[in-house]
């Protein structure tokens, strides 16, 4: 509401689609606000980068724009150091010892995260982990 008050009426058109996305998730019975926002933010990246790709870059900074104002109500992501600290402690847990323990790891790695870390952060630490 603000945001239209204060004629920001790109930031309450992308608030409205997450705000819409939420609710939609709550309907179904989820209910992870934070898996929302970054499923959000990273379709805007995403959408940017192909927008870039396709040689549009009115649209492609639009996408970055939302993608930074979906950005402001995130946590922040863990550091390096905290995550390979929760690698390290999940890999103690599950036993893992090669790359083909990797999913059981990930589990572990994703719920001690608790939706801090983007999967692909975690499964390229995971990786070099059990690789090492």
């Amino acid at each position: 509401m603000r945001a239209l008050k204060a004629g920001e009426r790109d930031l309450a058109g992308a608030l409205r689609l997450v705000v819409s996305e939420l609710q939609k998730d709550v309907k179904d019975g989820d209910g992870d606000e934070l898996a929302v926002l970054r499923r959000e933010h990273k379709r805007r990246l995403e959408a940017a980068t192909q927008f870039q790709n396709a040689n549009r870059p009115d649209l492609a900074d639009k996408e970055t724009a939302e993608a930074h104002m979906i950005a402001q109500y995130l946590p922040p992501d863990l550091s390096d150091e905290q995550l390979s600290e929760i690698v390290s402690n999940a890999i103690s847990q599950t036993g893992a010892s090669t790359p083909k323990d990797m999913g059981a790891v990930m589990k572990v790695v994703m719920e001690q995260a608790g939706g801090l870390v983007d999967g692909k952060r975690a499964s390229s630490a995971v990786r070099t982990a059990l690789s090492a």
